[in-house]
């Protein structure tokens, strides 16, 4: 059970909304101007619009599309000079935010393919106030056509992982796991909420961090929020907090699952590695890509008695294969940016990568 929250006190806070775009540029423009209704009830609000070097006009056509907004000074434009990653694009940002004379309290990330339903980042802000002791409050996320989305989550271990692979829900309900997905129509405490639309308290970023940019894509969102439950702040989902969401539209890979019938790309999986080293240690990396692959066998054998059931792609098993099961040293190398550290420096995967 969540302690009774105690309100601080009350004061127009400032928030910052970011939003990294790479080669969604109409998607990005409906974006911000989704964001534009909500300075009626936060009046310090502005946008801080990032690309990630899209290199296919996108800056030009964000810069048109949103000269108004950017003249009034509620959007800054911040093109970037390399595609260093999700979690770097927004450090780029949260760094120039931060270093300024009067920072915000709060940053909101927002995904390219949202649209903020009005009053959702007033809710967030509401709830947060009342919470000293959450760093993250996470929104509803919607689909297109109304249903939620999975936004909220618990943390998950090796035996997780095997009841994943078998793509069989009962059993997790055998081994006693708790549910991944949570889903709750009250404000509850979770392991993690998705970066597709979240509020970061600026105080739980001093203290844990920003974005390890040891990630290119993937995972990234989930290491963070684990960095800051362990210094000791709450990570809140807020289902009253609404916005809609069309996942992938930018990678191609869905909440989960492919938009069309292929393998996650590979990064997924080295990020995936580079998660359970970095939060579980090598050993634990090590053992959840072996019970992935058991539990996958069970899903072939029980394939094989029930034919139309769903099943893992060989793909996937192929690219769990190849990025290797065992960590590299450079998984276990944390790369954890922190407010105050210098802007435009490249990412550590890239340095990784020579």
């Amino acid at each position: 059970m969540m302690p009774e929250p105690q309100p601080e006190p009350r004061q127009d806070a400032q928030v910052a909304v970011i939003v990294v775009n790479y080669r969604t540029p109409e998607l990005a423009i409906a974006c911000v101007r989704s964001l534009v209704t909500e300075q009626a009830d936060l009046p310090g609000l502005e946008v801080m619009l990032v690309d990630n070097a899209s290199g296919d006009g996108s800056v030009e056509s964000m810069r048109a599309g949103l000269s108004d907004l950017i003249e009034s000074g509620f959007v800054t434009l911040l093109p970037l000079a390399l595609n260093g990653g999700f979690g770097w694009g927004n450090n780029q940002a949260l760094l120039r935010l931060t270093a300024r004379a009067v920072p915000p309290q709060f940053v909101m990330l927002v995904n390219p393919d949202c649209e903020i339903e009005h009053g959702a980042i007033r809710r967030l802000v509401d709830e947060m106030r009342v919470r000293p002791g959450a760093g993250v409050a996470g929104s509803q996320l919607v689909n297109p056509d109304g249903s939620w989305s999975g936004c909220a989550f618990s943390f998950h271990g090796v035996a997780d992982e095997f009841a994943r692979g078998t793509r069989t829900a009962a059993i997790g309900w055998l081994l006693g796991l708790k549910p991944m997905l949570a889903s709750s129509a009250d404000v509850t405490e979770v392991g993690w909420v998705a970066g597709a639309a979240c509020l970061f308290r600026v105080a739980a970023l001093a203290e844990a961090g920003l974005f390890d940019d040891g990630f290119f894509l993937y995972f990234e969102e989930v290491e963070l929020m684990s960095r800051i439950k362990r210094a000791g702040w709450s990570i809140i989902h807020v289902p009253d907090s609404r916005v809609m969401h069309v996942g992938g539209a930018a990678t191609g890979v869905r909440e989960g699952a492919p938009v069309v019938e292929k393998a996650m790309p590979l990064y997924w999986y080295q990020s995936r590695r580079r998660y359970f080293t970095l939060v579980y240690g090598a050993v634990s990396a090590w053992a959840a890509s072996l019970a992935w692959l058991a539990g996958d066998m069970v899903a072939v054998f029980l394939g094989l008695l029930l034919p139309k059931r769903h099943k893992n792609s060989q793909a996937d098993r192929d690219q769990l294969r190849a990025c290797g099961l065992r960590p590299t040293s450079q998984d276990r190398q944390a790369c954890i940016v922190r407010i105050g550290d210098p802007i435009d420096q490249p990412p550590a995967w890239m340095r990784f990568a020579k």
